[in-house]
């Protein structure tokens, strides 16, 4: 009777253990995931703002790191794919428990000049890689390994949600959504990059022993072969049962790509050709990650209904204003822009989603959803700036996800089939005819819509029936990048790493103009007497030619250094004796700028004008000290400022590079950003005298001059006392803000930019 009741007692006291671990297992297994991912997003800016001082604002440093955290994370979800396929699971928990304390070994991790070997002269890509490698690059691994790892091992487990662990994947894309809201917002401004890589450390040490718990409690709770057996057969129920063919994995790699490259796309195309706004990459990237959470959560079937039932009614008027060329108003477009991008996505993971294998399965499910994520990024990175002229990529991408979308058709029939057929032709013929017939007449914007809504309106009636749909999109997109530009003058168009360059002429055929996205970068006049002015923000009249002429110590100079090249605009002010040095990031810029058909300054210019190629910074730090009588800094026009140029290891290097009664020129035009009061603090640590001018549009304001913004600093106060006197110009103090004329209160003075700390939305203007 004693030993019954001890019985009784043991096997009581197993239950309620058992219960207590089961009500631990799914909170402990969900937190460990979101921490990964949002260590994960938090560690990919952290390196890379690193690394820019070093080599430089070109692309490839962000480009390289961006391949190497895709291939990095492939990697994770190739090593989760074969250890779940090749290991007992007892040997991948001995082994994984190794796995997660390797990167005791690297951290916390650090990138500086000085800590690390100097790049090559050449192509440093492999240095990059390497670098990243040796610093960030195990620890990225083993996070990026975890999504997959503690699903598969929750699915080996006696817990009911051993039968679909799919939903666990949305705890991880809700911590990378964190991260990614968070970064810019409250980690950048408050900390360090030193500060923020021992708490990002910190953060892996929790990671590491909360993923240990993991283990022990998935070691408890794999249970006999009974029960995952019964596991297994209650989720083949649930899950999907089809084999695993190459055609189910091409379509999750088709599924994947699309939502990773239209991300990226819609980034690109929105700041290039409606508007350029600092961090806006932010809300495409935080779209992506939601819709993975809400496809891959408890709601997915729901999700998936509602991105079906609205991506009609948002893709077909995205496609009518693309076609049109609508640029307003601005708000209203972006927004569309970003809702049909999120219902596109939200489509794809839903479908994703809804195909998941049984759990068996999942590590190699997920192996291949990241190499599709992989190859739509490294299309868009690496392959469409060499392929493509403009964001052709978007539009591509926007079409296959039309092609993708799925509802239930109607049976087959000979009508059916001819209408699949005949549709598609009659939207493709209706838009190249009416796109080719109003360029030619210059027909208003107006007329365009209306015109255009035939052919878009025909699309949207096909909507429930997906493979015609999806034809009309295509044949109405691919016309109107084929007949887009018809009527155009616009006489050169090349893209690089750094956006799309557009050279064209005004209707009246006066002026050439260079734009870079929505930045205009220069312009010529065609009349040969007005072939030497300057104009936009380099007038005669403006600040820069008022300065000009008021320091003649600087003007008379026989050496001056510009930072930005444009279509060398500045190039008219050369005197004769004087040698002037342009320091150009972009090779593109220069062959534009030196082709006389569009530009003919540098030519007039001739052997005084000399262009050195690669980031600026870099370039300095090879030329001798106190060289320059005048520096020019035009640089910071864009959304996408070089930070690494507005730090105050930067501002040192600009000053040892200046003769000692040199002067220093800024030019901070920027509709989105306010940089006078960084540039006024980094005055002010290194004691200079500062004056700045903001010129706005005023009567009787010369043709083709632009509002422009600008700085100069000198050591000596005698050096400015010209334009001290001056009452267009005022003094640049810490306190002031972006307007000369400040309304208001103004605004204390922000923290001072440095190599290891820098706070882009301290200074974001809304407007």
């Amino acid at each position: 009777m004693e030993i019954t009741a001890g019985t009784h007692a043991a096997a009581h006291a197993r239950t309620r253990s058992v219960a207590a671990h089961s009500s631990l297992i799914v909170p402990l297994f969900a937190s460990t995931m979101f921490l990964s991912g949002f260590l994960l997003f938090m560690v990919e800016p952290m390196a890379a703002k690193m690394v820019l001082p070093i080599l430089g604002g070109v692309p490839m440093v962000w480009n390289g790191c961006v391949v190497f955290f895709q291939i990095v994370m492939l990697a994770g979800y190739g090593y989760a794919f074969a250890a779940s396929r090749w290991l007992p699971l007892r040997q991948h928990f001995v082994l994984h428990t190794v796995v997660l304390a390797a990167p005791a070994a690297v951290l916390p991790f650090i990138i500086q000049a000085g800590s690390v070997t100097r790049p090559p002269d050449g192509n440093p890509l492999g240095w990059l890689m390497l670098l990243l490698a040796t610093t960030i690059g195990l620890p990225f691994f083993v996070l990026s390994t975890s999504a997959s790892v503690f699903q598969h091992w929750l699915s080996r487990t006696d817990h009911p949600s051993a039968r679909d662990p799919y939903f666990l994947y949305s705890a991880s894309n809700l911590g990378c959504l964190l991260a990614l809201a968070s970064y810019p917002v409250v980690v950048e401004p408050v900390f360090t990059l030193r500060e923020q890589s021992r708490l990002w450390t910190i953060g892996y040490a929790e990671f590491a022993l909360m993923a240990g718990a993991c283990t022990v409690l998935a070691w408890w709770r794999t249970g006999d072969a009974r029960s995952r057996a019964t596991a297994a057969a209650d989720a083949s129920v649930e899950l999907a049962r089809a084999p695993i063919t190459g055609l189910r994995r091409a379509r999750w790699v088709a599924l994947s790509f699309v939502p990773s490259s239209l991300m990226l796309a819609v980034t690109s195309y929105v700041s290039t050709d409606i508007a350029a706004v600092p961090l806006l990459w932010l809300v495409p990237l935080a779209l992506y990650l939601l819709t993975f959470a809400l496809a891959f959560g408890r709601h997915s079937t729901a999700a998936g209904a509602f991105a079906r039932r609205n991506l009609p009614l948002l893709v077909v008027p995205l496609a009518l204003f693309m076609v049109a060329k609508v640029h307003a108003p601005l708000t209203a477009l972006v927004l569309l822009h970003l809702m049909a991008f999120g219902v596109m996505a939200l489509c794809c993971h839903a479908n994703l989603a809804k195909d998941r294998p049984e759990p068996s399965r999942l590590t190699e499910f997920y192996f291949w959803v990241s190499f599709g994520g992989m190859l739509g990024g490294l299309f868009n990175t690496l392959a469409a700036p060499v392929l493509f002229d403009g964001i052709v990529e978007y539009p591509l991408v926007l079409v296959l996800a039309c092609l993708l979308f799925r509802v239930s058709d109607s049976p087959v029939t000979w009508r059916r089939v001819t209408a699949d057929v005949v549709m598609p032709l009659v939207v493709g013929g209706l838009t190249a005819g009416i796109l080719i017939a109003l360029k030619a007449r210059g027909a208003p914007l107006s007329l365009h819509l209306a015109a255009l809504s035939v052919p878009a309106f025909l699309t949207f009636i096909q909507r429930r029936q997906s493979l015609r749909f999806g034809s009309c999109m295509a044949a109405l997109i691919v016309v109107s990048v084929a007949f887009g530009n018809a009527g155009e003058r616009v006489l050169y168009a090349t893209r690089t790493f750094f956006g799309v360059y557009r050279v064209s002429e005004d209707p009246a055929r006066r002026y050439h103009a260079l734009a870079h996205g929505t930045t205009l970068h220069g312009m010529q006049a065609l009349a040969p007497e007005r072939r030497a002015d300057a104009f936009t923000y380099y007038h005669a009249t403006g600040p820069f030619g008022q300065a000009w002429k008021a320091l003649p110590r600087a003007a008379a100079g026989r050496e001056i250094a510009v930072v930005g090249l444009g279509v060398g605009t500045l190039a008219t002010y050369a005197k004769p004796g004087q040698h002037w040095t342009f320091f150009e990031i972009d090779p593109a810029v220069e062959r534009i700028a030196r082709t006389r058909e569009y530009f003919s300054f540098m030519e007039t210019c001739g052997d005084q004008c000399q262009v050195v190629l690669g980031d600026a910074r870099v370039s300095l730090s090879r030329m001798p000290e106190h060289a320059y009588d005048l520096l020019v800094l035009d640089a910071f026009s864009s959304d996408s400022i070089p930070v690494h140029l507005l730090t105050s290891e930067a501002l040192s290097l600009y000053l040892s590079r200046l003769a000692p009664d040199g002067v220093l020129m800024m030019h901070i035009s920027n509709r989105h950003l306010r940089l006078a009061p960084i540039v006024a603090r980094l005055a002010a640590s290194q004691k200079l005298v500062a004056v700045q001018q903001l010129e706005l549009t005023a009567p009787g304001w010369p043709e083709g001059k632009n509002p422009s913004h600008w700085i100069v600093m000198a050591r000596n106060p005698k050096d400015l006392a010209a334009l001290s006197k001056d009452k267009r110009w005022s003094p640049l103090v810490a306190s002031s803000s972006t307007n000369s004329r400040p309304r208001g209160p103004e605004r204390s003075a922000p923290p001072l930019w440095t190599d290891d700390f820098s706070n882009i939305l301290s200074v974001l203007s809304v407007r």
